[in-house]
């Protein structure tokens, strides 16, 4: 597929396509190719597969029919505009407005266009040349002109060259995380490229590297594999942990990075060091606690990833339900904590026994359940108590004061469900 034989935007025939033919069958649209000779149609089908992937991520992208969007795995793995624009912000407190930026694992472009928004110059570098060719192609369209553009892998020994004579304030890379048969992996030398082994030229280079891994990745593994890191950021969207990024400094010695949870929705941030939670003392409920009328705070992926279970309580004067229960309850839950779970507010408990499981499935025929600390799955829990799916009320059978209990509670008006 020859990318400069396409017909772009400046003559409407591709993109007109692409808008007439947005909602098509796929199959059926390629059996009819011949129908259209003056436009390739194959590349049209993966145009319209991606843009149909970049409308909640990236709708700004996805305005503008005339982009050429080649691989659609490229489109289903680039970053959103939300957590896109999270990266430029670091790399624009690190780089300043007139620094440069060197994204190595280029991609779809995504987070190069929004480093191009906040600093002076970015060298956008993907081993791909069809998919490089189309960024430059698609920055062009977008109005973006402070990139320059390479074509390597990324590799051990290659840094200099596709620098090339380029001196970046930060470094940025996100490994690809499948192996050759496209299978998913996530050991940091396991992904492409591998960052424990470039991480000496890397430093060498740059003073700032920025590296997005796995949100399955092991912190703690990971500050055992790489040095210098002195900030980790754990980015949550929609309720998921959609990014976990680390931050190398070559002039950071210190053993205890910053960690940052952030929520998007709620433009909300919570920084602490690893002896923060070390040192911290949660406040546990005791076995005569009444919970009923009390809310209830569930923690997020984000929040759940960075480990910060007894600062949850000692910081925000929350109760833990019991030692492992990451469930924690009190009069009010802080607004600083709502950007980073689910808040409820229980309105019945039980003993979890049968006939507790009995008259809560009657009681709420319809609710979500969760199964935390016990020995059950919440599948199973479902079963025991006979409820469908659906309605603001949530069942949780837990571990409270040791002791398994059934807790009813609806989530507040406002509340993230």
């Amino acid at each position: 597929m020859n990318l400069n034989e396409i017909i772009f935007v400046s003559d409407m025939t591709f993109e007109d396509f692409i808008l007439l033919h947005e909602s098509d069958d796929f199959t059926r649209l390629l059996l009819s190719k011949n129908q259209y000779p003056e436009v390739d149609v194959s590349l049209a089908v993966s145009a319209i597969e991606s843009r149909r992937k970049l409308k909640k991520k990236v709708p700004e992208w996805y305005a503008v029919p005339g982009l050429v969007l080649p691989f659609p795995l490229s489109a289903e793995q680039c970053s959103s505009s939300a957590t896109a624009m999270y990266k430029s912000e670091l790399v624009a407190r690190l780089a300043g407005p007139k620094g440069k930026v060197a994204d190595l694992t280029g991609g779809l472009g995504v987070d190069a266009a929004a480093f191009a928004s906040v600093t002076g110059e970015v060298l956008y570098n993907e081993m791909s040349s069809e998919l490089c060719e189309a960024v430059r192609k698609n920055f062009s369209l977008l109005g973006i002109g402070n990139v320059r553009f390479s074509c390597s892998k990324a590799e051990k020994g290659a840094l200099e060259s596709i620098l090339d004579g380029f001196k970046p304030n930060v470094i940025f890379l996100d490994p690809a995380r499948r192996d050759a048969a496209a299978r998913k992996v996530f050991m940091l030398e396991d992904c492409s490229p591998d960052i424990t082994a470039l991480q000496d030229e890397l430093l060498a280079a740059s003073r700032n590297v920025l590296v997005k891994i796995s949100p399955l990745a092991d912190i703690s593994m990971i500050l055992r594999t790489l040095r210098n890191i002195k900030e980790i950021h754990i980015v949550e969207a929609d309720g998921e942990c959609k990014e976990l990024l680390l931050l190398m400094d070559r002039e950071f010695s210190g053993d205890s990075p910053l960690i940052e949870v952030a929520s998007l929705r709620d433009n909300q941030s919570l920084c602490f060091r690893a002896e923060d939670e070390f040192e911290a003392e949660a406040k546990f409920v005791d076995k005569s606690d009444a919970l009923d009328g009390l809310q209830l705070f569930e923690p997020g992926k984000a929040l759940m990833k960075s480990g910060a279970f007894k600062l949850i309580s000692s910081r925000y004067g929350l109760q833990k339900l019991d030692r492992h229960t990451h469930l924690y309850a009190a009069k009010k839950i802080p607004e600083a904590l709502h950007g980073f779970g689910k808040v409820y507010s229980i309105i019945e408990t039980a003993p979890a026994g049968r006939q507790s499981f009995r008259d809560f499935g009657r009681k709420y025929p319809q609710a979500e359940v969760t199964a935390r600390n016990v020995p059950m799955s919440s599948d199973e829990l479902r079963k025991k108590l006979g409820c469908s799916s659906g309605s603001n009320v949530h069942i949780f059978c837990t571990s409270v004061a040791s002791e398994k209990l059934l807790l009813a509670a609806t989530t507040l008006p406002g509340a993230r469900r």
